[in-house]
């Protein structure tokens, strides 16, 4: 239930700034921008506070090189209890993308994402996270 309070107020170079901000990310209006601001700060609390969190992790790298694949088995194998699935896709110029689906604590996830984004070869890599409850 979305319940209307009023009398935030804010000073006139902050506005401009939220104004750039919903314009440059595809806000309808400023409440969805704030809306998406609380929540993701809620939820980057939650991160810290370890509460149980749910989200993927994305990395690339080139097939070619078998043994990030063997890697990146490994260190899964190692957080099978908050490892959910991952997937591979093949794209266009021998690159891999790897996405991983987790849930659990947040410092156990973060500490996979360190652990599979730091192979050596990996291109890219990315934790996302929300709150899972």
């Amino acid at each position: 239930m979305a319940i209307k309070r009023f009398g935030v107020s804010l000073e006139d170079s902050l506005l401009e700034e939220l104004d750039t901000y919903v314009d440059e990310n595809g806000f309808a209006n400023r409440s969805q921008a704030i809306r998406f601001l609380i929540e993701k700060n809620v939820a980057e609390r939650k991160w810290q506070c370890n509460h149980v969190v749910a989200g993927t992790i994305v990395i690339m790298y080139e097939q070619e090189k078998k043994e990030i694949t063997a890697r990146i088995s490994a260190i899964e194998g190692m957080f099978q209890q908050v490892v959910l699935s991952s997937t591979n896709h093949y794209l266009a110029g021998n690159h891999c993308l790897h996405i991983t689906a987790v849930m659990g604590e947040a410092h156990v996830l973060t500490e996979l994402a360190d652990k599979l984004t730091t192979i050596k070869g990996i291109r890219h890599g990315k934790l996302v996270m929300g709150r899972a409850d």
